[in-house]
């Protein structure tokens, strides 16, 4: 007959190992991202850059202001900046009012957050930083400038 103890042990060990098992795992899953106007690439592609996911509305006066900047940090090699529309605008609509809107960084069909266990933020424009590495350093609400998003990464 085994002891209690040890099987008990035995048992937590198992149990613990299949959760750090299944970490590993989610850690590991491939998530693709499509953009607007269509076409896909994978979110691993984007490791090693920061990517700021930034939620944005048509009728979010703070969300018009910050575009210009988050543009400017787009251009940046370091930098990829993810937009997402808070309203569920798809396809063409999405992409004609990205243009009316100026917004040149890449906008995407739909939303990310759910794959990774984001909260839909409840106030707008939210920006989900995230370090180079693929993990979410922090969310920011309110207009981001290039100055601070700069001061936050140290760049």
């Amino acid at each position: 007959m085994q002891n209690p103890v040890i099987h008990r042990l035995s048992r937590r060990a198992a149990f613990a190992g299949a959760l750090i098992l299944s970490a590993l795992l989610v850690g590991c899953q491939k998530v693709d991202l499509e953009r607007a106007e269509g076409s896909k690439f994978a979110w691993d592609d984007l490791r090693g850059q920061w990517v700021l996911v930034n939620y944005w509305a048509e009728w979010c006066k703070p969300c018009l202001e910050e575009i210009p900047e988050l543009n400017e940090l787009d251009k940046a090699p370091d930098i990829t900046v993810l937009g997402v529309n808070f309203d569920g605008v798809k396809d063409e609509a999405l992409v004609d009012l990205g243009k009316r809107m100026g917004i040149e960084f890449t906008m995407l069909a739909q939303d990310p957050g759910p794959e990774f266990d984001w909260k839909l933020p409840v106030a707008l424009p939210a920006t989900f930083i995230v370090n180079p590495d693929g993990n979410l350093l922090e969310a920011r609400f309110g207009p981001q400038t290039e100055k601070d998003i700069r001061a936050l990464i140290g760049g």
